[in-house]
């Protein structure tokens, strides 16, 4: 349904490249950080480090306070609905969230001597990946701290590792973005399956059978298994400090809120 809505839509963005377009809504505030479920909720990190989580309508729904715990937060990853990753990546450290913000769980990756992790995503299993620079390999992590899985070292068959900003889990293969050189595409043995040399991207996401990113205000859009990216010029996006795309609207995060287009 996703990948439909993204499809369709995609015309509709071109369309709207007026500079005085208006926002189907706008959550005034100063934020730092946010993401958006496949449910359509919103959580927004705001400048005293209180993360909120709103409905798609702009509800409240929950509060969660404890963000400075372990450090500064560098991610959040709301790829389950469910089970929300909150990532101190300076403190090496995973807290995991339920749907109403309660602490399930933390990991000391320092406890599995990963002392070297940038990424971490949501895996098939609902467990979490990590990328182990130091090895250069992928490792399944459960709640409790314990260690899955993990591939062999992935210098044996590249000639240049990837350092990874983010990790996504899609569709039985694992995506690392590195914006320096590419997405490196693997299956679940660790097996490259494709390197897609999108580089310099911003907000790398994946949605349904695209990959999507952001170039000041230009929006790219793959199709995978296509020959090439499609681009749009979207002059809102020029001063946005993070966009998202979840079904049939646009989130940018600017100074003074979040800037919600409905497309």
């Amino acid at each position: 349904m996703l990948s439909y809505l993204l499809l369709c839509c995609w015309p509709a963005l071109h369309a709207q490249t007026d500079p005085g377009l208006q926002p189907d809504a706008v959550i005034k505030g100063s934020y730092t950080d946010f993401t958006v479920d496949n449910l359509g909720n919103i959580f927004l990190l705001d400048s005293t480090n209180q993360l909120k989580k709103l409905s798609p309508a702009g509800d409240s729904i929950a509060v969660y306070n404890d963000i400075r715990r372990f450090g500064k937060l560098y991610s959040i990853d709301a790829g389950n609905p469910l089970k929300i990753l909150l990532f101190y990546r300076d403190f090496g450290t995973i807290v995991i969230l339920d749907r109403l913000l309660n602490v399930r769980a933390s990991i000391d990756l320092r406890k599995l001597n990963l002392y070297q992790v940038k990424a971490i995503g949501q895996s098939f299993d609902n467990a979490v990946w990590v990328y182990d620079e130091n090895e250069a390999r992928l490792k399944r992590i459960g709640d409790e701290g314990n260690l899955i899985d993990q591939t062999g070292d992935l210098r044996l068959q590249l000639d240049d590792a990837p350092s990874p900003g983010v990790i996504e889990d899609h569709d039985r293969l694992v995506y690392l973005y590195d914006s320096s050189k590419g997405v490196f595409v693997f299956d679940y043995f660790g097996a490259l399956k494709s390197k897609l040399l999108f580089q310099g991207w911003q907000d790398f996401q994946l949605a349904g059978k695209f990959l999507l990113g952001r170039k000041a205000g230009m929006l790219e859009r793959y199709q995978l298994g296509s020959l090439s990216p499609e681009e749009k010029t979207i002059p809102m996006l020029r001063d946005a400090r993070k966009v998202r795309i979840a079904g049939n609207r646009l989130f940018c995060l600017r100074t003074g809120g979040l800037w919600i287009y409905r497309f």
